[in-house]
């Protein structure tokens, strides 16, 4: 059961997917919602991938007697979580509340699919720009700025929530391709030799792919994120969107080193581990 915000492109997703959920005020910290829908439903485990909890809200669910288990998460409700996924902490001085830590890359939860579609790359001939669902700063309009100021084309993959169209449509040239609402980013990956994204999960599962990335930190904790893949080999970090300068990367990138790199040390074992942890919890 999945229990989302009244935001509308998450509800058209999970309609699509036929996955059973239900429309709640998470901002809603002084009832008592969690304990109703527990018993309703039924809640064996709570999971909350919100990345700031509030302690009140955890307060509420780990009195209901269930396990509380939270994903990377800065927020004061993270010191009651049982057990603390925090597959992008790569801050070591960083100090993470909670149970049990599941800390780094070995925990990362990425599509299975991807498997069908790695390859390597070796020449430049196709970029990809994919900065997120929402991208709330517009940086994929500084992006576009920059790409035409080098000479390049590039495909532009927008999110259901993305708010900056008008600055977009002002800065795009028949040299760049928008594709809203596509059904797979993995299969989009598969069709490019480079990738521009930001510091989330998606350079992960490009890397994993073959597909090179470079790298921009559009908030303050995704810039270890940043630099820890390009520790990694697959991805080269540009920095804070807010520094961003010309030219955004250099066209002597090496991308079979890179791409093989990404796929040789990104695997798709995370998931696994984080089911097995979470079975662990309930038994």
């Amino acid at each position: 059961m999945f229990y989302v915000n009244d935001h509308i492109p998450s509800r058209q997703i999970l309609l699509e997917r036929k996955s059973p959920h239900r429309t709640v005020d998470l901002e809603d910290l002084t009832g008592n919602w969690e304990a109703q829908l527990i018993r309703q439903d039924g809640i064996l485990l709570w999971i909350d991938d919100r990345l700031d909890t509030d302690v009140r809200h955890s307060e509420k669910v780990k009195a209901a007697g269930i396990p509380l288990v939270t994903f990377d998460d800065r927020g004061t409700g993270a010191e009651l979580a049982d057990m603390h996924i925090a597959a992008l902490a790569f801050d070591a001085q960083e100090r993470l509340a909670g149970g049990k830590l599941l800390r780094g890359a070995d925990y990362l939860i990425l599509n299975p699919q991807i498997a069908d579609y790695r390859r390597l790359r070796k020449r430049l001939s196709s970029i990809l720009v994919t900065l997120g669902g929402s991208d709330t700063y517009g940086v994929t309009v500084k992006v576009v700025r920059l790409l035409k100021g080098m000479g390049l084309a590039a495909t532009i993959v927008i999110g259901p929530a993305f708010m900056h169209n008008d600055l977009l449509e002002h800065e795009l040239t028949p040299a760049f391709t928008v594709k809203r609402g596509i059904p797979s980013l993995i299969e989009e990956f598969a069709r490019h030799d480079l990738a521009i994204t930001g510091g989330g999960i998606t350079p992960f599962e490009a890397n994993a792919s073959g597909l090179p990335c470079v790298v921009i930190a559009n908030e303050r904790f995704e810039i270890p994120v940043g630099q820890a893949l390009q520790s990694l080999g697959g991805s080269v970090f540009a920095g804070s969107h807010e520094a961003l300068t010309a030219p955004l990367f250099s066209m002597d990138l090496p991308l079979e080193r890179m791409s093989g790199a990404g796929m040789n040390n990104i695997g798709l074992q995370g998931t696994q581990r984080v089911i097995s942890a979470l079975l662990e919890l309930t038994e």
